[in-house]
């Protein structure tokens, strides 16, 4: 019997079918992270806005008599823009100045009558009582010359305002009356005058950017835009470059609780007139200081539902998952800013059946940029991480 078993043991070992063989070890292959001084910098979207916008308003009432500018092109400050009938504030000055002067051959008469009473008082001719009254008759007089001179400055002040001129010097819109038309003062709008050179692009912030901007400043990595000129780039609509260069001028004193945004502005040169308030633009705002950064793929970032990490070549040749926090692109590579070591291997191809502590074949590559350090494509992982980023 014992020897029946051994035998069917035998037989059953002999009809069993073989292991299956081991899966083929995975071709990766790997590249060491570029490693660069990096710039961060946060993207927004505005306009432009002039730097002195006027509203041109007659200060006194009357008809248009001429209009003596072209529209739509730069003006002087001091140019004649409208001229307004002047005809009746010439005559009322006219008036005012024959005041002035009855006025002041009141007070020649009041000398006079003075100079008199004061010998008749001498000789004990009058009373101390009419004495006082040629006193007062002559500083009535005296203060109505005042007056008159008053009077008449400000009816050549309307006269004055006959001839409406730009109190700028600017881009002038177009009349909005004619000539014979009746204008009201102060409120009757007759053109409106913006400067052009230099030109505002105003934004609004989030109150995230504007607490990290803080911190920034408090640690000294960054200056506050509120009081050093911290460097903005444009780009306008049709533009995929940023052309145009400005500087922080100005942040808000209070962030509006109804959008949670505070409101701050750059200033840019214009001196050929190309920018004109209202024109949309996306600008770039310097949002960090230098720091060391390494460049991987972004095809080599593994992302789930909680964190973002990538594989690396441990020294036994097998992959180990290694958590990185990542920033916006630059060179067309994805910033790394923590979670990796610069002599790392970092496997940016052949991800898909890559597990941790796996063996694999590791044909290691040269990284190189991808796009210039200028010209950076991104888009923001969090906020308030930077929009872009250039290399030093």
């Amino acid at each position: 019997m014992r020897r029946f078993l051994l035998f069917s043991l035998v037989v059953l070992s002999a009809c069993s079918p073989a292991a299956p063989p081991p899966p083929p070890v995975p071709h990766v292959s790997a590249a060491v992270p570029l490693q660069r001084q990096v710039v961060d910098w946060d993207d927004y979207v505005g306009r432009f806005e002039a730097v002195q916008d006027v509203e041109i308003r007659p200060r006194i009432s009357g008809t248009v008599q001429s209009v003596e500018f072209r529209e739509g092109v730069e003006v002087a400050k001091g140019q004649v823009l409208f001229v307004i009938d002047p005809r009746p504030y010439r005559a009322a000055a006219a008036q005012a100045e024959a005041d002035v002067a009855k006025a002041q051959a009141l007070v020649a008469n009041a000398r006079t009558e003075m100079a008199r009473a004061q010998k008749l008082l001498d000789a004990q001719a009058i009373s101390r009582e009419e004495f006082e009254t040629k006193q007062a008759n002559l500083r009535s007089a005296i203060a109505s010359v005042g007056a008159a001179r008053a009077t008449l400055d400000a009816k050549l002040l309307d006269l004055s305002f006959t001839t409406v001129r730009s109190p700028i010097t600017g881009r002038i819109s177009d009349k909005r009356v004619s000539t014979g038309t009746f204008v009201a003062a102060g409120q009757t709008v007759l053109t409106r005058v913006v400067t052009i050179n230099p030109i505002r692009f105003a934004f609004d912030g989030a109150e995230s950017f504007y607490l990290k901007y803080v911190r920034q400043a408090q640690s000294g990595e960054r200056q506050s835009s509120r009081y050093a000129p911290n460097p903005v780039d444009i780009k306008l609509a049709d533009e995929t470059g940023y052309r145009w260069h400005g500087l922080m001028k100005f942040v808000d004193n209070a962030i509006d609780q109804n959008s949670g945004t505070i409101r701050a502005y750059a200033q840019v040169d214009n001196p050929n007139g190309f920018l004109v308030p209202g024109m949309f633009g996306r600008a770039r705002l310097l949002g960090s200081g230098t720091y060391n950064a390494l460049l991987v793929p972004d095809e080599a970032i593994v992302t789930d539902q909680t964190r973002r990490f990538v594989y690396v070549i441990g020294k036994d040749g097998r992959t180990v998952q290694r958590p990185v926090e990542t920033g916006p692109l630059v060179e067309g590579l994805r910033v790394v800013k923590a979670g990796l070591a610069p002599s790392e291997k970092v496997v940016i191809d052949g991800l898909a059946r890559l597990q941790p502590g796996m063996a694999v074949n590791v044909r290691m590559v040269p990284l190189k940029p991808r796009a210039a350090a200028d010209t950076p494509a991104s888009s923001p992982l969090k906020a308030p991480a930077a929009a872009e980023a250039t290399a030093k």
